[in-house]
């Protein structure tokens, strides 16, 4: 197989086990390429590439580049000096950014893509699992598991590609979609974006992306999309439809009911009123759900059907899933990482808990982003009952001099938070445990290695008499 202006027959992916780069591989491989791939550790997600028929080493050597690649697919976070990446320039062989390869896998189809400093991944989920629901066997590639491992990418035999599209390294401009979703615009991504103006500029170049006679849709909410919106109005071939709870939103959103766990959700879309059920808990995921209902009604699924279908999806994985619960404590896993996501999503829990308490245990991710929101993030703690505060996941970052988890915890008590620190990773679920009774709920929140945490926590739970 071919595709596009790249030779993805063979490829190779340094990181195959990212959930971008996993994504894309499952895609290929069942298209009918020769995959192979590298990761730094044994995974679920490896094994399921395995499964797929996919060559896949862990660890990264120079020799694991199989003779026959036509290229090496590689990701933002791969460092040039990489063994697997030096090999194959002094081979020779062509090396494509993982956004070039979606690219060419979108190509000759209807294109979805979904963007936003947050949300897209729940967003994109959502699109993902209704259009299937009616049986329209969408492809999709997404940054988070729905259910099992390798369930992030699907290729389906229908006509549409719905696709998380990635602002962090402004990779989302190599897309040519029908429709995009913009969900927010925030400051976020320091060591690649200087200033807000900066983000714009980036989103407006996405936008300029969408195929002539195509559809934006775009929060009527939040101020940095309003903004973009502002920005981009007029332009020829482009059509805009704003979604949310603002009096002049195109498809407004007239009421959010909490139901234990789920949303009722109302809203006014072309001049009548529809009403449907969100089965995942909190204010920002029944927004996310009805831009997802904007987006499908702008490929021409109709309303009703796409309303009733949106129920059917239950989550992802590390988007508020629940873990397990143990001595009548539940855990729940978070991936907010961005202080918006973290204040929406325990504002969620708050909701969902009724009197329990809501426990936190978080890691940062990115000594950048700690430098530059620290303070918000000690706010957005400052909603939970009681948080404990890791040390910073520095995932691809070098330590900041004076950059520390102290900084959220200073700010958080500031912000009127019972929060303290806790230096030892493998010592974080004890800590819990202690803290937790029956009726709590704890979340493990962030985008690194807390989600682990999990597990050990409940089995803590399980060995250690809940507090009273």
């Amino acid at each position: 197989m071919n595709d596009a202006a790249h030779d993805l027959h063979a490829p190779h992916f340094i990181g195959i086990g990212g959930a971008g780069m996993s994504g894309l591989a499952k895609i290929l491989a069942v298209r009918g390429a020769t995959v192979s791939g590298s990761d730094a550790k044994e995974s679920e997600t490896v094994r399921a590439l395995r499964e797929l028929g996919a060559t896949v080493y862990v660890g990264h050597a120079a020799e694991h580049l199989p003779a026959g690649t036509s290229s090496v697919v590689v990701s933002s976070a791969i460092r040039a000096d990489n063994p697997e990446l030096v090999a194959a320039q002094e081979r020779g062989v062509p090396v494509v950014h993982r956004s070039d390869a979606l690219a060419a896998l979108m190509g000759g189809r209807r294109a979805l893509a979904v963007a936003g400093t947050h949300g897209k991944t729940t967003t994109t989920s959502m699109l993902a699992v209704s259009l299937g629901e009616l049986g329209l066997e969408p492809s999709y590639a997404i940054g988070g598991d729905l259910d099992l491992p390798g369930s992030n990418a699907h290729h389906g035999a229908g006509e549409i590609f719905v696709a998380e599209a990635d602002e962090s390294d402004r990779s989302f401009h190599k897309y040519a979609p029908e429709v995009a979703i913009v969900l927010n615009v925030e400051l976020d991504h320091h060591a690649n974006y200087a200033s807000m103006e900066e983000i714009y500029e980036s989103f407006e170049t996405f936008v300029g992306r969408i195929v002539p006679g195509g559809t934006l849709v775009v929060s009527a909410d939040h101020e940095g999309a309003r903004e973009l919106t502002r920005r981009v109005a007029g332009r020829e071939g482009l059509n805009v439809v704003t979604v949310g709870a603002a009096e002049d939103a195109d498809v407004r959103v007239l009421s959010v009911a909490a139901r234990g766990m789920t949303s009722e959700v109302t809203v006014e879309l072309g001049g009548e009123q529809l009403a449907f059920t969100v089965s995942v808990p909190g204010r920002h995921y029944a927004h996310n759900a009805v831009a997802a209902l904007a987006a499908g009604v702008a490929l021409g699924v109709p309303a009703d059907g796409l309303a009733k279908a949106l129920g059917a999806y239950t989550g992802v994985k590390r988007r508020l899933q629940l873990k397990g619960e143990a001595r009548g404590v539940q855990v729940i896993d978070s991936y907010a990482h961005h202080p918006t996501e973290m204040a929406a999503d325990l504002e969620a829990i708050r909701e969902a808990a009724g009197e329990a308490r809501v426990l936190v245990v978080f890691q940062p991710h990115l000594f950048s982003r700690t430098q530059q929101l620290a303070e918000e993030m000690g706010r957005a703690l400052a909603l939970a009952d009681g948080s404990v505060v890791l040390d910073i996941y520095p995932a691809r970052e070098d330590p900041i001099p004076g950059v520390t988890a102290e900084l959220i915890i200073d700010a958080a008590r500031r912000a009127g938070a019972d929060v303290r620190a806790e230096h030892e990773f493998a010592a974080a679920p004890a800590v819990l445990a202690a803290l937790a009774r029956p009726g709590d709920l704890v979340l493990t929140m962030g985008a690194g290695d807390v989600t682990n945490l999990g597990p050990e926590i409940l089995a803590a739970l399980a060995d250690v008499a809940p507090a009273v």
